[in-house]
């Protein structure tokens, strides 16, 4: 008859240790699995309606709408994604979202 196989801890501090970590994981695996930790759910993402006058620049209006600390390129490239144009896709009587940030 054969005798089941038994295991001993060596170190209680090493098993310890290792099983606060695997409850660790677990719990923050599952945490964002789930979608507790993400952040944009909890921000209401305001725009303003800017129309297109003849002129006008995404450049310009960059830097006219959005914060005076924000670097323009940036600006520039979220005003883009947001409204799925290029700079070039602009014209008169156009309107376009543009980020409020407070």
């Amino acid at each position: 008859m054969k005798t089941a196989k038994t295991y001993r801890i060596k170190s209680r501090l090493r098993f310890t240790v290792f099983i606060a970590l695997m409850i660790i994981i677990t719990v923050s695996s599952t945490n964002t699995m789930l979608g507790l930790y993400d952040a944009s759910s909890l921000t209401v993402k305001e725009y303003k309606s800017v129309e297109i006058c003849s002129g006008d620049t995404l450049w310009q209006l960059a830097k006219e709408h959005m914060p005076s600390d924000m670097d323009t390129r940036r600006a520039v490239h979220q005003i883009c994604n947001l409204n799925d144009i290029t700079a070039a896709d602009i014209y008169p009587g156009q309107t376009i979202q543009i980020p409020v940030y407070h």
